[in-house]
């Protein structure tokens, strides 16, 4: 793992943490075939990358940052909104000169696209030899294997079973300092908006112990700050067949959090009518466990939220917010927000924006309404928001929670932080970056003595409207 390094190239898209990832090995393997990797789109997909480069390690591929020099290229796939997809198709036709310059070349869609499109995407692209579903990974051999011999090759069935628990993940985040962690997959909330249902399948989760096992490898490989994923972290249940002993995510999060106290735990994506007050007492009684939780409200409306199957009400979010604030003072709180659902009426758009102001959210991911086929909203409802109506009410969200963001920070200044250094600042050589403890960055000058992956403490001196600026004062 520690041969490989890792290169995060920023794709601001409409999913979630969108980046594109490509890995390249720092010793080249000249006889070994080379493989090249791009995922876009949620967390999870970039975890799913990481299970793909591990299987394909072990087939003896050696990874590269050049498509060009690839002989196969992935591409993991984001299927939430339209966008997303318009985004992958156009890289595809990137790849279109590399497999006319370089026939052999292999051409494969991972992830939730392929499972959405499934065979369509073959005879739409004409230049993609495989499509694998996110469920499908450990049959890669097979299908490379087919496509070697000149055959299309597909696997988009979905399990109920797979964890991908007995996989090690190649880490292609070369700062050596964060890791996600997989510990389900799947969703069975059927939001009507929603394909991940549709596209990775029902709730399963992961043996505890295999989890804990990772953590414990992560922090004996240098490791100080673990992300654990999964589509609705708080539906996570494990039984333990020989005890009986059943594993809720209240108790997995006090478990991992005792791997090590200098191991920082964070977690996404929460729901708010799952999220309960054993998890965030687990929270706070154990410091290592970030005060920072992800809660999309996704509309301030209850009819809107009604509408959208979130299966929870305006006044039962706001009691949420009310409890973390009460258990954890100070926990930062972020969400995601949809304008321009099916119906939204000017009133409903309202109470988004009262809604963000009574609860002023750290930070938001904000996204007008995108329709996606096959979903419940798109068999049962029309999208009768138009476009321009959409796009002036998002635009409404992002001036406000923009204003709500840079307040909040100013709430740091003169305070002191205690930062996880992750490397050097984007912008100069001279500056360390980390995140405190409620997920804001912070930028402060290098000091000799420091290095990455060490904690320090953080003077807060000013703010902009992103980032925490300090000096180190330990």
């Amino acid at each position: 793992m520690e041969s490989l390094k890792g290169i995060f190239q920023k794709e601001h898209d409409e999913a979630r943490q969108g980046e594109a990832i490509m890995i390249e090995p720092a010793i080249a393997n000249a006889s070994a075939r080379k493989l090249y990797i791009e995922s876009y789109g949620c967390a999870m997909n970039f975890a799913d990358s990481e299970v793909v480069a591990s299987i394909m390690l072990e087939m003896g591929f050696q990874t590269t940052s050049d498509y060009k020099e690839a002989d196969v290229v992935f591409i993991n796939t984001c299927s939430i909104r339209e966008n997303a997809e318009q985004r992958i198709r156009k890289r595809l036709t990137d790849f279109r000169a590399q497999k006319i310059a370089k026939p052999s070349t292999i051409v494969g869609v991972l992830g939730c696209m392929a499972e959405r499109l499934k065979a369509k995407f073959i005879e739409e692209e004409k230049l993609v030899d495989l499509v694998i579903g996110p469920d499908a990974y450990r049959d890669l051999p097979l299908l490379l294997s087919q496509a070697d011999d000149g055959q299309k090759a597909i696997n988009v069935l979905l399990s109920r079973e797979e964890t991908y628990a007995d996989i090690t993940p190649l880490r292609l985040n070369t700062n050596g300092v964060n890791a996600y962690v997989s510990i389900m997959r799947g969703c069975d909330n059927m939001c009507s908006f929603c394909v991940v249902p549709f596209t990775r399948g029902r709730e399963r989760s992961r043996n505890v112990n295999s989890i804990i096992k990772e953590v414990a490898d992560l922090f004996s490989n240098g490791y100080r700050e673990v992300i654990l994923l999964g589509q609705n972290v708080d539906s996570y249940k494990w039984l333990d067949e020989t005890t009986q002993e059943l594993t809720n995510f209240a108790a997995l999060l006090a478990l991992v959090a005792k791997v090590n106290p200098l191991m920082r735990v964070r977690f996404s994506t929460s729901h708010p009518k799952d999220i309960t007050d054993e998890v965030l007492q687990t929270i706070a009684d154990h410091a290592n466990i970030c005060n920072s939780i992800h809660l999309p409200v996704q509309s301030g409306s209850t009819t809107v939220l009604d509408r959208m199957n979130r299966n929870y009400s305006r006044e039962w979010y706001l009691n949420r917010i009310d409890a973390i604030r009460r258990i954890i003072p100070g926990c930062a709180i972020s969400t995601d927000i949809i304008t321009g659902f099916c119906g939204e009426t000017a009133e409903e758009f309202k109470d988004t924006l009262s809604m963000m102001a009574l609860v002023k959210f750290n930070y938001a991911y904000q996204f007008s309404y995108s329709e996606r086929p096959g979903t419940p909203a798109a068999k049962k409802m029309k999208d009768d928001v138009d476009d321009v109506t959409k796009a002036a009410r998002l635009d409404q969200v992002i001036a406000l929670q923009r204003g709500h963001s840079l307040e909040k920070l100013k709430e740091f200044v003169g305070q002191t932080h205690e930062v996880l250094i992750e490397g050097f600042s984007k912008k100069s050589a001279n500056d360390f970056a980390g995140k405190n403890d409620q997920n804001a960055v912070v930028v402060f000058p290098v000091v000799d003595s420091y290095k990455k992956g060490d904690y320090v403490q953080v003077l807060i001196e000013s703010c902009t409207s992103a980032t925490l600026i300090g000096k180190i004062v330990n």
